[in-house]
């Protein structure tokens, strides 16, 4: 498999389109979380009843790709369990399932829209996990989407619904609307500036969730951090939707100021770190994750900034994902060891820059 027809094959479509506010905010994102009326959760269920669970739901989403929607057109239908444990860990790494939905993959599917814009899971935490993502900040569009995909499923299923606490789920906090709605975010230049964790102390108090790059349980590489609401019971869909994209603003405005006062204060470091960071990309022959990952942010900072002439930011985007660890081993078609990934990812990454190289 040529390095083009992997990106291709496994970066999303809408991986490739640049959405508002690109240069901050890489993605939006929102996920709803439904049960099915009568049906215990499936953390509480034995396997036959998780079985039945699955059934209800996969001949419900198996429907909908064939009714002929717009919305699921070339969508397709996935059972975990009968995945090769590699190409479980890539739904992982493009953000299309949680890491925790793939450790135990019995009883488990997932409904993938043809640009995986759309996926849905079937008994994670909840029974449906109905989840939407757009590239940069678009997060009332991806309400619409999802709030399109809930309707088309509980239009053939009951869900567990409470007139005074709204829909029911497995924690206590999703319970309302069932909710997250999440916003994943790059900030170097507050993170050069050491004011990362400052910021981070700032939303938590005004009740968002800061996450890492994978989510819940995950740490924050290559300046990257997830911003999402902590409280789903009492405030609306929209409201949600409203007041996590007002605090988003806020960041890139801040992010925005402080990097106009590093490329005015202090342009020659900047531009050598950027290119430093660039050269060392395109020239390394050991790589591993966590220094690629942080090369790449600050090659980001450089494109964004107009320092680094003739790279388009698809390159972070793309890299972001093929250099994990899953998506390498797919690349050689075998099980790499540690080292051999770092060897593996340094490879790739020159071949990437080299299609698409810098411009003087």
């Amino acid at each position: 498999m040529s390095l083009k027809d992997m990106i291709r094959r496994h970066i999303s479509g809408w991986m490739n389109m640049d959405g508002p506010e690109s240069d901050v905010v890489l993605s939006s994102r929102v996920r709803l979380a439904r049960n099915l009326k009568g049906r215990k959760f499936p953390n509480r269920a034995s396997e036959a009843e998780n079985l039945e669970a699955l059934a209800e739901i996969e001949q419900v989403a198996r429907g909908l790709i064939e009714s002929g929607s717009l919305l699921l057109r070339g969508a397709r239908w996935v059972r975990v369990d009968q995945l090769q444990p590699i190409d479980r860990q890539i739904l992982v790494e493009k953000h299309l399932v949680s890491p925790q939905f793939v450790q135990e993959p019995a009883n488990r599917g997932v409904l993938l829209s043809a640009d995986e814009t759309v996926s849905t899971m079937a008994n994670e935490e909840d029974h449906l996990r109905i989840q939407t993502i757009h590239a940069g900040l678009r997060l009332g569009d991806a309400l619409d989407l999802a709030s399109q995909i809930d309707d088309m499923f509980e239009a053939s299923l009951d869900y567990e619904y409470s007139e005074r606490l709204g829909y029911i789920t497995s924690c206590p906090t999703n319970v309302g609307t069932g909710m997250r709605a999440s916003v994943m975010l790059h900030l170097p230049a507050l993170a050069m500036t050491n004011r990362l964790s400052g910021v981070v102390q700032a939303v938590s108090r005004v009740g968002m969730a800061v996450r890492g790059l994978y989510g819940e349980g995950t740490e924050s590489v290559g300046n990257i951090l997830q911003l999402s609401n902590q409280v789903s019971l009492g405030c609306s869909e929209e409201e949600i939707s409203d007041n996590l994209s007002s605090l988003t603003r806020q960041l890139i405005d801040q992010e925005r100021s402080t990097r106009e006062a590093l490329a005015r204060d202090l342009r020659r470091q900047l531009e050598d770190r950027v290119h430093r960071a660039y050269g060392t990309l395109t020239n390394a022959r050991i790589l591993s994750s966590q220094e690629a990952i942080g090369l790449l942010s600050d090659v980001k900072l450089g494109i964004d900034l107009g320092m680094l002439g003739g790279l388009d930011s698809s390159v972070f985007t793309e890299l972001l994902i093929l250099t994990r660890p899953a998506h390498l081993q797919k690349f050689i078609g075998r099980e790499l060891t540690p080292e051999e990934r770092d060897v593996c990812r340094a490879d790739l990454v020159r071949e990437r820059f080299r299609i698409d190289g810098l411009k003087e």
